[in-house]
């Protein structure tokens, strides 16, 4: 059994991250000391684990709390898992979206690039013969 503290330093997360999945639900059946401190078991561990990968993967609190519903309802992995699967070719889907629009923009920035470059280079001399004529005077 771990303190919060102890939870929070071997995931990364903050205390109050961690009381606020345990108030959103996904974190069900905290236990408590007999002081009322919360304790953490394995369990509690490996979930918080998940939780923060699927959130890395860029699901929402609100689709992580969908599989834990999903679970608990079938309770079933295999259920969750394929609700999961679902769900992260629907972000997948979304990376890849936004990959084509940055590889839009990526081809926009080179080419307005380009045309600024030739902008400097047609000005270039004659800012040079503004400035000789400038010193001259």
């Amino acid at each position: 059994m771990w303190s919060i503290a102890e939870v929070c330093e071997q995931t990364g997360l903050s205390p109050r991250t961690v009381r606020y999945y345990e108030e959103i639900g996904l974190l069900p059946g905290v236990r408590r000391s007999e002081g009322g401190r919360r304790v953490y078991g394995a369990d509690e561990l490996e979930r918080l684990g998940f939780i923060s990968r699927l959130k890395a993967l860029g699901l929402s609190l609100a689709e992580i709390g969908e599989l834990n519903a999903v679970y608990a309802i079938g309770g079933s992995t295999g259920a969750m898992l394929a609700r999961l699967h679902d769900l992260l070719g629907v972000h997948l889907a979304d990376v890849d979206r936004r990959m084509g629009e940055l590889a839009d923009l990526r081809s926009e920035l080179v080419a307005y690039r380009e045309h600024v470059e030739e902008r400097v280079a047609e000005s270039a001399p004659s800012d040079e013969m503004r400035d000789r004529d400038a010193s001259h005077v």
